[in-house]
């Protein structure tokens, strides 16, 4: 820790980069194949659309889709914007970690949250799932990051909170309608989040989830892109309500007290 906190901030801030960089090329090997239930070890990186083995010289994050010009060197089709797009978004996420907790704990735990979420918002957005093989280990990880954060009890509680609101929710939801509410990932996931943030944290993650899903999804009704019986991709606001509670939790629910304590 006093080689790291010696170590010029310039290159801090690279290195913390450069990592991000590393995560976000392996964050898109998630993406593309755990929906398709593929191993994200072997076999190496493919190109999507003639199958041909990638070069580990073209595999470099945004540098490989710069040089390439976001075309496959074999069968010389186009590559997605979303793999230089995660990198670059996986970098400046930890950055920001980086520049919000310093080289600290939390930052280290951040480091893997924070690319897992990045994953679940994007695979939820695309397929309407959020994989086991993401949310399973995330609630293991945070029931151990969370008991060294805030202890273990409100750890659990935090578990329980909100796996257990979002199961009745969930059969409410199916009582009235005779629908699935919330998916088993939503689920899962919400367990994790409960796990690593505590039982105080965790609703404030539901009410932010829900308000910024509630925003998006009128604002899809209003343009008819969807309509109320569409389904969402509600992983992807849970993600996102966590990286802000995670960031500014505390900062929030302060600011709620004042508000409160100045309006009586």
């Amino acid at each position: 820790m006093n080689f790291l906190t010696t170590t010029p901030f310039t290159l801090q801030i690279v290195s913390v980069l450069l990592l991000g960089l590393a995560l976000g090329s392996f964050i898109n090997v998630c993406i593309h194949r755990l929906p398709k239930k593929e191993s994200i070890i072997t076999p190496r990186s493919y190109c999507e659309s003639c199958k041909a083995k990638i070069f580990i010289w073209d595999n470099i994050p945004i540098l490989s889709y710069l040089i390439l010009k976001g075309k496959c060197r074999q069968c010389d089709n186009s590559i997605s914007i979303l793999y230089p797009t995660v990198e670059l978004s996986t970098a400046l996420l930890l950055l920001s970690g980086f520049i919000k907790f310093g080289i600290t704990i939390k930052f280290a735990i951040f480091c893997a949250i924070g690319p897992a979420l990045l994953a679940v918002a994007i695979i939820d957005f695309k397929h309407l799932i959020i994989p086991d093989a993401i949310t399973l280990p995330g609630v293991l990880f945070g029931l151990a990051a969370g008991s060294y954060l805030i202890g273990l009890k409100n750890s659990s509680l935090g578990l329980i909170s909100g796996a257990g609101t979002f199961i009745v929710l969930s059969t409410i939801h199916y009582w009235i309608r005779g629908l699935v509410g919330m998916g088993g990932g939503d689920i899962k996931l919400i367990a994790a989040v409960g796990a690593l943030l505590g039982i105080k944290y965790v609703f404030l993650v539901i009410f932010l989830s829900a308000f910024i899903g509630s925003l998006v999804g009128l604002t899809g009704v209003a343009l008819r892109k969807i309509n109320f019986l569409s389904r969402i991709p509600f992983g992807s606001y849970l993600a996102l309500g966590t990286l802000i509670v995670y960031f500014s939790g505390e900062d929030i629910i302060n600011i709620y007290i004042k508000t409160i304590m100045s309006v009586y």
